[in-house]
């Protein structure tokens, strides 16, 4: 089954944009110069990798655990994934018939993401 499901994926364009705060952050790391931020920078680019071959390789957010600031966008699904140093990153899949869009909304620390999604 899970063959079948990449196999579908694998014949469409996967397209990887970076939006919101997860676009600032991006230019941020890539501009930094310590070693925290150039693992971290690394980090994203290997998970930009892997999406594209894997859209759905995150772990999906319970509908009910979505921010109402994602639902206000209709946002309607969300996925995280655990970059190194315990920061997480979320994003949101879109498509068409053609192609798939994945849209990485946000890159947060375990504290903010943890403040973000109401977690103690």
């Amino acid at each position: 089954m899970e063959q079948e499901r990449y196999n579908l994926f694998s014949k469409k364009e996967i397209k990887v944009l970076l939006k919101w705060q997860a676009k600032v952050t991006y230019e941020t790391l890539e501009k930094a110069n310590t070693k925290e931020s150039r693992i971290l920078f690394n980090s994203i680019n290997r998970v930009i990798s892997i999406l594209k071959e894997n859209p759905q390789y995150g772990q999906p957010i319970t509908k009910q655990l979505i921010p109402e600031i994602y639902k206000n966008q209709n946002i309607k699904n969300l996925y995280r994934i655990e970059l190194s140093n315990f920061w997480r990153l979320i994003y949101t899949i879109e498509g068409n018939n053609v192609e798939i869009f994945l849209f990485i909304l946000n890159i947060y620390d375990h504290k903010d993401y943890n403040k973000f999604f109401g977690y103690k």
